[in-house]
């Protein structure tokens, strides 16, 4: 009951956030032509990705060139069809007119769909500026920004800083743990070597969230410590026919593994 409700609140709380940053309050926008630009941004947005939207965003834009809020709705349709070069362009003016509300957003889809591990870095320790005690947690929920920051140095090769990073803010108080953050830490372990800590992160993860990649590297732990890994491999296997793995609905998760890897270990 207590993981069910865990992961439910976790559900919530990213529909509350996404329906907060899409609409806005127009009353409290100053000038007459920033409010209207605020409405047309609340009109829109309920129709993302459509012509009508896009052009209604446009018009926001050439009322209240300041409202970030247009640039960064605009940009997201961009992002999706993978039309990267049109979304940063975007999102840039979004970041430039309102920093505080935008960099923790761009430096997690640098991060999730360009891979630009050392721009995500850039932008999440900008954004510590403005939120020093905590800088939330990406868009989709599935990660606080600080193990989205560990594991961008992870994938550049600092992996003792990437492990210190999560266990610091594993042992942080209050601290609402992410879907995977286990995972990462023991994959984060394994790559140094220091297979008993992985060991130790992988089968926490078993018991909060439990999917495929995680068995499957507690497999591979088994294996290089020359023990009985087949039955722990066709557990992964099975797990991961039965659809138990890393999801992402636009992109593929950081250290996500595949069903081959998992028959060729």
């Amino acid at each position: 009951m207590e993981k069910f409700q865990r992961y439910y609140l976790s559900f919530l709380l990213l529909i509350v956030y996404t329906n907060t940053i899409a609409q806005v309050n127009c009353n409290a926008v100053e000038g007459e032509d920033c409010k209207k630009a605020c409405e047309l941004y609340n009109w829109a947005s309920d129709r993302q990705g459509s012509r009508q939207s896009q052009e209604a965003f446009d018009k926001a834009i050439g009322l209240c060139p300041d409202f970030s809020n247009s640039y960064m709705e605009k940009a997201v349709p961009y992002l999706k069809n993978g039309d990267f070069v049109t979304w940063k362009i975007l999102i840039d003016k979004a970041v430039d007119a309102n920093p505080k509300m935008h960099l923790g957003y761009r430096g997690w889809c640098k991060f999730q769909f360009l891979r630009d591990y050392k721009g995500a870095i850039r932008d999440l320790e900008e954004l510590k500026k403005y939120y020093p005690d905590d800088l939330g947690r990406s868009l989709n929920g599935d990660y606080h920004l600080e193990v989205v920051k560990a594991m961008s140095y992870s994938a550049l090769g600092q992996k003792e800083k990437a492990a210190g990073i999560i266990e610091k803010v594993l042992a942080s108080k209050g601290y609402f743990k992410g879907m995977y953050d286990h995972y990462q830490l023991g994959v984060t372990y394994f790559e140094l070597g220091r297979y008993d800590k992985a060991l130790e992160n992988f089968e926490k993860q078993s018991k909060e969230n439990n999917f495929a990649e995680n068995i499957y590297f507690k497999s591979k732990v088994s294996k290089i410590r020359n023990k009985d890994y087949l039955d722990l491999k066709k557990l992964a296997l099975m797990t991961y026919d039965e659809g138990r793995t890393m999801k992402d609905v636009y992109t593929h998760h950081f250290n996500k593994i595949y069903r081959k890897q998992i028959e060729e270990l």
